[in-house]
């Protein structure tokens, strides 16, 4: 096993929370060292197959395949590496000395380089930071060759460098089961982990560790199925889809099957991942225990978890309604819903968009005459309790926070938007032919929620990424004329209902009739363990449904007992995309723009699809958006009475009429396309708050359109806009002008104020880009200059808004907007070390606000002026006191460190982690602000 090699880019691993039990265990290394394998897993496999009698030599790698159209001008990165999988030993290994398995973390120092190395890239060197996606395995970088469970019809070839999988099958169902074998292979525990985070198991598997509850209680919330559900969800999604519905249903059972086999094979062989011996579900000496089968229902409930993450827009209804509420109590009810649309920004002209062509797509805008509003009586709001009946370490002060936090996290998805997308019409390019630089920002962990693949058999040729236990099919990646990835769009699925309560609180009125609510309960308990030593407790977890959805909060409206209840167009219907993504991998059915688009149409979670092939780029915007009815506002709750409900709505399967389409944002060969979970098209109303005159979507908007202004653009050209774009603060180049040219409207005679503005000043003359200093120093350029915007940014945003706002108001809006999410920010949605930045902010607020005072044209303003009162030189003595309170506050109080970092390390507190998922510890890596998985592709030639 290679030592971990010392990199430029990384940081030294620290052991992460919840597995600080393996290094107590690390004394028993010796033993354990002799009982199970030291190989990887993969490596494991390949002895097992050769034991067998199996093919191991390389003899299926052969040169570039004949049906790649590429040119060799494919790549991609998915760090920190393939092999997700680690035995005990490995796991021991590591966590006492370092060592990583072979192809755990060997894709992270290339991908972490590319912050130092994009401003010199050039063609040539792309491939420096990022795999050769190819297809096939030329000879000479065969590593291994397996024919899983000694089948005739698939074998899994795996090659040098990445250890990625490539799987080619003679027969359909070989393919896929070659699929799931693989998928275990890689991603065994992180597998089991999601299958029951889906259905709110996850602490009697884990351990009660406060994250653990968290997790579990988030997602159970959001998707309460019973396993009858989840059951009919398959049977359901087959039976709608004709023939694509059941070979999809044969698939998944062929990927189950080769899941299963790879369980088998890894428990009778003994080098299954050994994270099931730390959490005691298998013994370390007499091989004890089971590792659970998988079965069919378990990809629904995977496929919850990753709808409820990445493609689920909408939610925050109740909160609007608290806000709107505020601002009417501060303003009176004209101008204060006034003020309220201002900060809402459902339609801000100023938007940078993803479709810029001038069409409009009309989609959940504020209607002109609402109806059916249910706004809660003042005061009267109270979430609705998840978490019940606590013993043991359940009770815990900490274990309250986590269930806390669970219950709000768990009402934002409107929140969660990550990825990005630069994609090049070939009219822009040095070769005539598209380029496309994309790809999805699902967070850092490790082992990483997606895996890389190449799947080769009857109907399917494709490479690329796909979620862990759900990649039967490439979800994101290439097929052999044509690539497609995602970003998450955030458009509005999720309503809220006002239900009227009868009889008692789980009671109400469904269309005239005192109907029960459904009562749905997990009760989970745990013992300690060596991975976690939660000492033992357990919790019950409840959710009351109705057919309007979930109830998630009770309140009264107009003096009558409510419950509001939450409802999104994908509930009951998680498995209906695997349709889409089949489409995708067919090559005989994607021949060109306009089928990728009738693919993606299939898909209904909120995703922004983009694609590129020789000749074509594309885009659609996927997702079941309800046909609601006439007048209803979907920004507030609605009462559920059926002249409220969605058009043609059936509460038994929550089909429902959706909206055609051409009625989706929608495009082919635009001069260029940009996402970074911006507005995608005029008059498309997203869910989300922050879509105004200053977005992260700007920082590529301005790169790509001055790049496709001079023409000739290079792969490596569209990288470096993308990497460059990553380092930058948005706050630095998109508001510190305006600030600054308040400030320097007179001279700045205070010594303090004036050396702060300087130090800005210079650096936002650099860029203002978050870059260390040299290779490997941990130590930013300009690191003064930056600490004081880290700081300043709070107190600035408080001072400009809250004498005018009030403190209720202010508050409330903090609630549907984070006014920061700078990369050191933990309080920001996506946490700490999590590289997502600048997504949620109150940048657009405070730019419009700056340039109305400044007396500048704003299109869309504010209701009214902030900062000074409207005031110039009032707004500059506010921004001049806070500034010079930011400039005396200190390193440690700006980053106050946590279990990763010391206090007032600024590199360290921006820096990325690879959250673990399982008992392998990686290095921090410098910060960028780019997706997880990408791609580079700029195809040569067409079938």
């Amino acid at each position: 096993m290679p030592r971990r090699t010392p990199h430029s880019a990384l940081d030294r691993p620290r052991a992460p929370r919840r597995f600080h039990g393996f290094l107590k265990a690390a004394s028993v290394c010796v033993l354990v060292t002799g009982l199970l394998s030291p190989l990887s897993p993969a490596a494991a496999a390949g002895t097992a197959a050769e034991a067998a009698g199996e093919a191991t030599t390389g003899a299926v790698g052969g040169a570039a395949a004949a049906n790649d159209y590429c040119g060799g001008r494919c790549s991609d990165i998915l760090p920190p590496g393939e092999n997700g999988s680690a035995t005990l030993a490995q796991i021991l290994l590591n966590q006492a000395f370092g060592i990583l398995p072979g192809h755990a973390g060997d894709q992270l120092g290339p991908y972490a380089d590319l912050a130092k190395g994009y401003p010199a890239l050039t063609d040539d060197k792309i491939n420096s930071f990022f795999n050769d996606a190819s297809f096939g395995v030329p000879p000479d970088q065969v590593a291994s060759t397996v024919r899983p469970a000694g089948r005739s019809d698939v074998t899994i070839v795996r090659d040098k460098r990445t250890g990625v999988p490539h799987i080619t099958g003679t027969t359909r169902y070989g393919t896929e089961f070659g699929a799931g074998y693989a998928a275990a292979e890689d991603r065994l525990w992180v597998m089991d982990l999601f299958r029951r985070v889906g259905r709110g198991q996850l602490t009697p598997f884990a351990g009660g560790a406060p994250a653990n509850q968290q997790l579990e209680q988030e997602f159970w919330r959001n998707a309460p199925y019973t396993e009858a559900e989840l059951q009919a969800q398959i049977e359901g999604a087959a039976a709608r889809h004709g023939a694509r519905g059941q070979q999809a249903l044969a698939d998944a059972q062929a990927y189950i099957d080769g899941i299963n086999a790879y369980i088998d094979a890894s428990d009778s062989g003994r080098y299954f991942p050994g994270e099931y011996v730390l959490t005691g579900h298998k013994d370390a000496i007499t091989n004890a225990g089971t590792i659970e089968h998988f079965k069919i229902t378990d990809l629904v409930a995977l496929g919850s978890v990753i709808g409820a993450l990445f493609g689920s827009g909408g939610g925050g209804e109740v909160d609007n309604a608290l806000s709107l509420l505020a601002a009417q109590s501060k303003y009176g009810l004209e101008e204060g819903t006034r003020i309220w649309e201002s900060f809402r920004q459902r339609n801000d002209p100023e938007a940078v968009l993803t479709v810029h062509d001038g069409k409009h797509y009309p989609y959940a805008g504020r209607p002109d005459d609402p109806r059916g509003a249910a706004l809660p009586d003042a005061g009267s709001v109270v979430r609705e309790p998840l978490i019940h009946q606590r013993t043991g370490s359940a009770a815990t002060a900490a274990a309250k926070r986590a269930s806390d936090a669970a219950a709000r996290n768990a009402l934002s998805s409107a929140r969660r938007g990550m990825s990005n997308a630069l994609v090049v019409s070939g009219r822009h390019t040095a070769s005539g032919h598209p380029i496309a630089v994309f790809g999805p920002q699902t967070g850092y962990f490790a082992p990483q929620l997606l895996m890389l693949q190449e799947i080769q058999g009857p109907g399917i040729s494709a490479r690329g990424a796909a979620f862990a236990g759900l990649s039967m099919y490439v979800a994101l990646g290439r097929g052999q004329d044509y690539a497609w990835s995602a970003t998450t769009s955030g458009q509005d699925i999720i309503d809220t209902y006002a239900v009227e309560l009868c009889q008692d609180d789980h009671h109400y009125l469904y269309r005239g009739t005192c109907t029960p609510m459904e009562k749905v309960e997990r009760t989970n308990s745990w013992k300690p363990t060596v991975a976690d030593s939660t000492p033992a407790g357990s919790y019950t977890m409840r959710v009351w449904r109705t057919k309007y959805g979930p109830v998630t909060h009770r309140a009264t409206v107009g003096g009558k007992k409510v419950a509001y209840t939450t409802l999104r167009s994908s509930f009951l219907r998680e498995a209906d995309s695997i349709v889409g993504f089949q489409m995708l991998n067919d090559p005989g059915f994607v021949k060109g723009p306009e089928d990728f688009q009738k693919a993606v149409q299939h898909i209904n979670y909120t995703f922004n699809w983009f694609y590129a092939d020789s000749e074509h780029t594309a885009y659609y915007n996927s997702g079941d958006n309800p046909v609601r009815a006439s007048g209803v506002d979907p920004d507030f709750p609605v009462w559920a009475r059926p002249a409220y409900e969605w058009r043609n709505w059936d509460p038994a399967t929550n089909g429902a009429d959706h909206t055609p389409p051409s009625a989706h944002p929608n495009s082919i060969d635009q001069d260029y396309y940009i996402s970074w979970n911006n507005k995608l098209a005029l008059d498309y109303s997203s869910a989300a708050w922050g879509e105004g005159s200053v977005h992260r979507g700007d920082l590529l908007e301005d790169r790509v359109r001055k790049l496709v202004e001079a023409g000739g653009v290079t792969r490596a050209a569209l990288v470096r806009a993308m990497a460059d774009a990553a380092l930058t603060d948005l706050r630095g180049e998109d508001v510190l002008p305006g600030l600054l040219e308040v400030i320097n409207s007179a001279p700045v005679t205070d010594p303090t104020a004036s050396a702060a503005v300087s130090k800005l000043q210079d650096w936002l003359a650099a860029g203002a880009r978050r870059t260390e200093t040299s290779a490997g120093s941990r130590r930013y350029a300009h690191a003064d200059a930056i600490r004081i915007l880290d700081a300043w940014w709070p107190l600035l945003v408080r001072a400009q808004f809250e004498p005018g706002l009030g403190s209720d108001l202010y508050t409330a809006f903090t609630v549907n907007l984070p006014i920061d999410e700078s990369p050191s920010a933990a309080h920001g949605p996506t946490g700490a070390h999590a590289g997502s930045s600048f997504q949620f902010g109150w940048w657009s607020y405070v730019d419009k606000d700056i340039r109305a005072v400044l007396g500048k044209p704003v299109r869309g303003p504010l209701a009214r002026k902030f900062c000074g009162n409207g005031d110039l030189a009032a707004c500059r003595d506010v921004l001049i006191g806070t500034l010079k309170q930011a400039a005396g506050t200190p390193a440690a109080q700006v980053y106050p460190g946590d279990d990763q970092c010391a206090a007032g390390d600024q590199w360290c507190a921006d820096s990325i982690v690879q959250r673990p998922l399982g008992g392998i510890k990686h290095a921090r890596i410098s910060w960028q602000n780019r997706p997880t998985f990408q791609q580079v592709v700029e195809f040569t030639g067409h079938r």
